[in-house]
């Protein structure tokens, strides 16, 4: 077999020697006298040699040896005087390049590498497969990369990023139709987007979040842009009201879960909302209840907003415990006998593999958990019950779910507007005029924590007429951010904006 068939690229020149050594494949080659070669100034051929010299070019491995190809090239003269050059060297196609010390095949691996890890983590890469570049070196490499020619989308998806979380962002725009990377900004400013979207004239439709500054920004660069907002923000925002909702009815809904215990957490609230609207029935306004009661202006707003002070109560939230395993075992036994000892139920639960601590245990019965239908009910789980797709559920979750949207009438219709407003996030002509009618219901139904999100849905309702009637959404763009954590935490306290964007638009 021949050396040019084990490595194609050398077939085009002559193969004099090949050294192999334990770590080392060397190879010997120069070109041929009789080939012409292409001027790369003015592209006219010429055989006219000058002289020679040898390259020494760096090629892929072969079975775990670097490769060194020494090479003796043509110095050529250029036969156009017009050109501006006197002489050149030739170049072997897939061979070699001009002022390159690296195969083009090579050079591929390099920037897959630099692509990849970037700087020290490439370099160490790179040692392993037998090529030793330095960290800066591998930066170049990335630096010197052609970003790809991508058209302008007609449908944009844009998102922010932090950089310093609080501190400092920067604005990823992609092709929300294909996902493709189109540009990186290296802030949010509303005057930045603005530019961009100007200098773009052909996008018709962009997709956003709830943020105001890429309204504002797109609104500002041309009117006519179709805004539509994504309906993975819509569900969520919905939630986080839902689980103030939720809160507010602990009182209702914890009767399936352990007994709410008086503390004097409650006792303070109690009294507290008792003052509160004890002033505001006398005529005083929010700012003056503040000031007489030394409480900030929102707590009074949170307190006025409720007609009872048993919405204000919240339920006891537990964690899992070692006990969590033994508790219908408890129960049986509670029932049976009423007035077993502690120390008896200890002594029975060790045996069943128990690992925990007396004074544990006495905790947990003293906290009234034992007898509850559940082992732990928080505001957070019981939101997840009432926001989840029922066909998702198991059969006692559904029960479960039944139970807590029946324990009071505000449930009962937090749970309709979930299942109504779920039903919308599937993109139908007619979910606008659905819309209208959601947000009738809820603003005349007892639900004050989901009031403020239907005055957000009003605030922003042609951005979200079109989330919920166009088949467009920024699900692409919530995934490149999440790839782009990966690429800020590998070049964290080193990379400015020119790499960051290079290794996000090549990624």
């Amino acid at each position: 077999m021949r050396v040019g068939d084990l490595l194609p690229q050398l077939a085009a020149v002559q193969v004099e020697r090949v050294e192999a050594s334990a770590d080392l494949l060397r190879i010997t080659a120069r070109t041929r006298d009789n080939a012409p070669a292409a001027c790369p100034g003015c592209g006219q051929t010429s055989d006219w040699v000058h002289s020679r010299y040898v390259r020494h070019v760096a090629d892929e491995t072969v079975g775990g040896r670097a490769v060194v190809i020494d090479l003796s090239v043509r110095r050529l003269y250029c036969e156009n005087a017009a050109s501006g050059k006197v002489t050149f060297v030739e170049q072997v196609p897939g061979l070699t390049r001009r002022y390159q010390r690296r195969t083009p095949a090579l050079q591929k691996v390099v920037d897959a590498v630099a692509v990849a890890l970037a700087g020290p983590a490439g370099a160490r890469l790179l040692s392993v497969l037998h090529h030793a570049l330095t960290w800066a070196s591998v930066l170049n490499c990335l630096m010197r990369i052609t970003l790809p020619d991508r058209p302008t989308p007609r449908v944009l998806g844009i998102d922010e990023f932090a950089l310093r979380r609080g501190h400092h962002y920067a604005t990823i725009l992609i092709d929300a139709a294909t996902g493709e990377r189109i540009d990186v900004l290296p802030d949010r400013k509303t005057q930045t987007v603005t530019a961009w979207l100007k200098a773009h004239p052909s996008i018709e439709v962009v997709c956003r979040d709830g943020a105001g500054g890429f309204a504002q920004a797109t609104t500002a660069a041309d009117a006519t842009i179709v805004q539509a907002g994504d309906r993975w923000h819509l569900w969520h925002g919905l939630g986080e009201a839902v689980l103030k909702e939720i809160g507010a009815h602990s009182a209702c809904w914890a009767k399936a879960g352990p007994p709410l215990r008086e503390g004097i957490r409650a006792a303070t609230t109690r009294e507290r909302w008792r003052q509160v609207h004890g002033l505001l029935e006398n005529g005083a306004g929010l700012l003056e209840c503040a000031r007489r009661l030394g409480l900030s202006l929102n707590t009074v707003k949170r307190y006025a907003r409720h007609s009872e002070p048993g919405h204000l109560v919240r339920a006891p939230q537990y964690r899992p415990t070692l006990v969590d395993p033994y508790r219908d075992h408890l129960r049986r036994r509670r029932e049976e006998e009423p007035g077993v000892p502690v120390t008896h139920l200890l002594h029975e639960i060790k045996e069943l593999g128990y690992t925990g601590s007396a004074n544990l245990l006495v905790r947990y019965i003293a906290q009234g958990r034992v007898e509850a239908d559940h082992a732990t009910l928080s505001p957070r789980r019981v939101t997840r019950l009432l926001i989840n797709d029922p066909a998702h559920l198991r059969e006692d979750q559904r029960i479960l779910r039944d139970q807590l949207t029946s324990a009071c009438p505000e449930m009962t219709a937090l749970a309709g507007a979930v299942r109504d407003f779920a039903t919308m996030l599937t993109p139908a002509p007619d979910n606008a005029a659905a819309l209208t009618g959601w947000i009738a219901r809820v603003r005349a139904a007892n639900l004050p924590f989901v009031h403020p999100y239907a005055t957000g849905l009003e605030r922003d309702r042609a951005a979200v007429d079109a989330a919920l009637t166009l088949p467009w959404h920024n699900g692409r763009t919530e995934g490149v951010n999440n790839k782009i954590k990966l690429i800020k935490r590998q070049t964290y306290g080193r990379a400015g904006h020119p790499l960051l964007r290079q290794r996000i638009l090549l990624s």
